[in-house]
């Protein structure tokens, strides 16, 4: 197991990138601490498979250093940096055993007969396999070949971290949250620290105790999910967690207070000093409310999802969300919305843009 430490990184396609929009990955400085549960989350495009591939030693960046426990392994090969790495579709060998296919990368390294039996036995007991070992891997179903594909990447206990790709593209939808629980328990069963990519929010907010979201090569806030929910820090975040994603609605700013549609909105806090550019409100569907008084809209439409609603509203031009869980109102009705203070943000040019008050 190892901190990993990116300092500095950045990475371009090109032999000679000119400005910020040449580069895959801007400047990204990030720590990961031993034996954490660490999740790149991000939309297609991101930079997210390109930081994977510098972190395991397939890509040497453009820029920057990769440390495995404050030693510099950025020329290192994955062989030298003792990864091991589960992809999204089951890196397996059909005509093995399970058994087979998990002794496989210990026996490759030369480990006595009695350690690889212990570790094999103790990896399938945590995948709940141990009644398929004398089977050949060709006959299991796809949700059991990606357990096999990850007990490949737990079996060794020296490596110093595991990197998942995006492992459960490939698993029907029913059977997606088993193995979601399952890595979660694996996890705190070794302590090894994990890195799980992927473009999907629950995957990665149930499975990492930290989540990276990134964006068009830069990451753009590092935080448990409970702090990428309830503060986000840039709009993208806001928008990109939660189902569905916080409202963001077009402000003015105007002797320290915020405007939307004409109509004064209280914030968290004090607008910080300075805030320009693109303003805008942020404020999540769970935190609007539907009220006697407040803001005018009227109902566009209404889906109920089973323990809530989703109502749509419109002010002015502006589509608004809110989650509520009383009685519903119908379309066309005109309503009055109201926001909780406490979860009502302003945002200038994407970046949060208030303090909390004290």
């Amino acid at each position: 197991m190892a901190k990993i430490t990116l300092s500095k990184l950045r990475h371009s396609y090109m032999d000679a990138p000119k400005g910020p929009d040449d580069y895959a990955l801007k400047q990204i400085d990030v720590d990961w601490e031993d034996g954490g549960a660490y999740a790149l989350l991000g939309p297609s495009g991101c930079g997210k498979s390109t930081l994977l591939n510098i972190i395991s030693g397939l890509l040497i960046p453009s820029e920057g250093r990769v440390l495995f426990d404050d030693k510099d392994v950025t020329e290192l090969t994955p062989e030298a940096r003792n990864i091991a790495q589960v992809f999204q579709f089951p890196v397996i060998y059909d005509t093995m055993s399970v058994y087979d296919n998990l002794a496989f990368p210990l026996k490759n390294r030369g480990v006595d007969a009695a350690t690889i039996d212990r570790r094999v036995r103790t990896i399938a007991e945590m995948l709940e396999v141990t009644d398929m070992l004398d089977r050949r891997a060709s006959g299991l179903a796809p949700d059991n070949k990606q357990k096999l594909s990850m007990g490949r990447g737990l079996v060794r206990d020296d490596v110093n971290v595991v990197m998942f790709d995006e492992p459960l593209t490939v698993i029907d939808p029913h059977l997606k949250w088993k193995l979601r629980s399952k890595l979660k328990e694996l996890h705190q069963k070794t302590a090894l620290t994990m890195i799980y990519v992927t473009h999907d929010q629950t995957e990665a907010l149930t499975f990492a105790d930290q989540v990276v979201v990134m964006q068009d090569g830069e990451v753009v806030q590092i935080g448990t999910p409970v702090e990428l929910f309830e503060r986000p820090a840039h709009t993208f975040v806001g928008h990109f967690i939660g189902s569905p994603g916080m409202n963001v609605l077009p402000a003015e700013l105007r002797d320290g207070g915020a405007f939307f549609q004409g109509q004064a909105v209280a914030l968290e806090g004090a607008v910080r000093k300075g805030a320009s550019g693109k303003l805008e409100i942020g404020i999540r569907p769970e935190f609007v409310d539907i009220a006697d008084a407040g803001i005018a809209a009227r109902v566009r439409k209404a889906a109920d999802v089973g323990r809530y609603s989703v109502v749509e509203a419109v002010v002015g031009d502006t589509p608004v969300s809110a989650i509520i869980t009383g009685p519903v109102p119908e379309q066309g009705a005109e309503v009055h919305l109201s926001f909780a203070p406490h979860q009502t943000r302003l945002y200038a040019d994407g970046w949060l843009a208030t303090e909390v008050a004290q």
